[in-house]
């Protein structure tokens, strides 16, 4: 990947109130500047930024048709009405049934949960879950993440007399399906303020309601808030606002006391004696939750998610770690097959997008297939596969680009589709796919910009090795936890040079071991560089060169420093 640098230096009045504002704070005016960036300017500001309070997560009430909603869970349990909680496959709506679940099993018992089979049932509400919750006795459905286009779906439950309550985040159409309450913040009648949360986040907002109604301490919410951390960071909505709040004490909790489960999946991953990050749960926890609905039923997810015994969750856990590695072999595979598919494919190479389809490409791993081409191509990209006489398929895209908008523009071709600006999910018939592909990319031509489709670095501030302490590293962490609208800073260093030691390390020495000096200070610094080893031979050509990287905690070395370097390339003047 060769990126593009982009850098704007800061300007004299924005110098001069980065010095004020790091005297106040104690803090490196390169971070102090950092602050000024993302908008917070004063001292009050950035202590509430640094350290978010629970207290200052939004009234629930304020969400269109919540008191609706726990009026009718209120009737449901006064009742003693069975109740089915039910949600999607992927993270985000494993860990929303988990916490509804968890949280309402304390005060009731006549409660069940329900995941549908991506491959025998598909996306969102289907026909085979309301018949069990109609066998089951079911008279409600809290469903989480699906639910808000099921519109024929929902009457049909209504017809057997089973009522929804839908808690959702993502983009509804014109008209809503019959449910007795539709929680969604990006519903266009609903003025909540955070219209950002993921579908954990609006189920977590749904008991936090439920609990205020009926004078439940807010304390009994806490333990659930690692459910809430696990999804922010799976589903990469924006880690601003009250979903930093969410994420902030979630991860707190994810450290300090886990869940039973989420302390088995820990476990399995080797990560504990340390503290976790956002980049842990997308990396490690996140795809092992997922594994499960990718290659078999996700439903296993959640009986790991709510399960009380550590030993019965440790076999859970290592159970669903096969998975794991099934789908890594199966995403491997797929992924090599698909960019063949894109350098076969001479007009692929001047496309803005990429729609790729194979009949032979499993259903579950179809979205992550899609995320490693975008990462690779910088191209809003469709991956899709057949199912009978249908195309069923994952899109994703680049930074600013709707996808979800130029799906939508191909509806009438299309027997479904959902999500939001980043990914969505479609049904057509297989038959439609070429028409739907040429109308796609049309679209994406008329409306993505050239700079979208370049890999760009953005780099918030040019700094030596002098400039990393421990107190700055220190003071660096508190701007966690990273994410969407709170990106993990981007730093470059001019003039660097090979200490000596650096080295190719890997399994297909792929990546470089590296030891750093500037020419400003004898600090040497530690970087590993993943992927870069075709940069070895210039770095030990004695020759210097600029890095931009991020700064992490190397986790082999308690207390000290490791830089992840992104690019490496000769030193020259930085694009703006």
């Amino acid at each position: 990947m060769h990126f593009k640098w982009s850098y704007e230096p800061p300007t004299s009045n924005q110098k001069r109130a980065a010095e004020e504002l790091g005297q106040k704070l104690n803090m490196s005016p390169i971070l102090a500047s950092l602050l000024i960036q993302r908008g917070i300017t004063t001292e009050s500001a950035a202590k509430r930024y640094f350290r978010p309070q629970l207290a200052d997560l939004i009234n629930p009430f304020l969400m269109k048709d919540m008191d609706l909603a726990v009026d009718r869970l209120n009737d449901a349990m006064g009742r003693k009405e069975r109740i089915l909680i039910y949600g999607d496959y992927d993270v985000d709506g494993c860990t929303a049934v988990a916490l509804v679940y968890k949280f309402l099993r304390q005060f009731y018992s006549n409660i069940d949960y329900y995941i549908p089979d991506r491959y025998d049932e598909g996306y969102g509400v289907s026909k085979k879950g309301i018949d069990y919750a109609k066998e089951t006795g079911v008279k409600l459905i809290i469903i989480l993440d699906c639910g808000i286009k099921a519109i024929k779906a929902i009457q049909y439950a209504k017809d057997l007399g089973i009522d929804f309550i839908i808690c959702d985040h993502h983009v509804p159409d014109d008209e809503l399906p019959p449910a007795v309450a539709i929680l969604n913040p990006k519903r266009e009648d609903d003025t909540y303020p955070f219209k950002e949360l993921c579908g954990c986040g609006v189920g977590f907002k749904f008991m936090q309601a439920f609990a205020k109604n009926n004078g439940i301490s807010f304390s009994r919410l806490i333990p659930l808030l690692d459910f809430c951390a696990v999804s922010i960071a799976a589903d990469l909505v924006p880690v601003v606002d009250e979903n930093r709040i969410l994420a902030f004490h979630g991860l707190r909790q994810l450290n300090q006391n886990p869940s039973i489960g989420l302390k088995a999946i820990i476990d399995i991953c080797g990560l504990n004696g340390r503290e976790l990050s956002m980049s842990d749960i997308i990396f490690k926890i996140g795809p092992r939750i997922n594994a499960s609905g990718r290659m078999e039923n996700g439903k296993e997810s959640v009986d790991l998610l709510v399960e009380r015994d550590l030993g019965v969750a440790l076999k859970k856990a290592r159970h669903i770690d096969k998975y794991n590695d099934k789908r890594k072999d199966v995403d491997r595979q797929m992924t090599e097959e698909a960019n063949q598919i894109v350098e076969r494919l001479e007009s692929q190479k001047h496309q803005n997008s990429i729609v790729l389809y194979d009949e032979h490409w499993k259903k579950g791993v179809i979205g992550i297939v899609a995320s490693r081409l975008t990462e690779i191509y910088f191209r809003p990209t469709v991956v899709l596969t057949r199912d009978g006489n249908l195309a069923t398929g994952s899109a994703r895209s680049v930074a600013g680009f709707d996808i979800y908008s130029a799906i939508k523009s191909c509806r009438d071709l299309l027997m479904n589709f959902g999500g939001h600006t980043y990914a969505a999910g479609l049904t057509l018939k297989w038959d439609d796919v070429k028409n739907f592909r040429d109308r796609f990319q049309k679209y994406v031509d008329e409306h993505i910009q050239p700079e979208q489709t370049e890999a760009i670095l953005h780099i918030d501030g040019i700094i030596d090795f002098k400039d990393i302490t421990k107190k700055f590293h220190n003071d660096l962490k508190k701007f966690s936890p990273f994410g969407p609208g709170n990106e993990k800073p981007m730093f470059c260093t001019k003039n660097v040079y090979d200490f000596g030691t650096s080295k190719v390390v890997g399994r297909e020495q792929e990546h470089i071991k590296l030891e750093l000096v500037d020419s400003k200070s004898n600090n040497v610094m530690n970087g590993i560089a993943f992927g870069q080893s075709a940069a070895a031979r210039y770095i030990k050509s004695k020759h210097s060169f600029d890095i931009a990287y991020t700064i992490e905690e190397n986790i082999f070395k308690r207390g000290a420093v490791q830089l992840q370097i992104e690019d490496i390339r000769p030193t020259e003047q930085l694009d703006n």
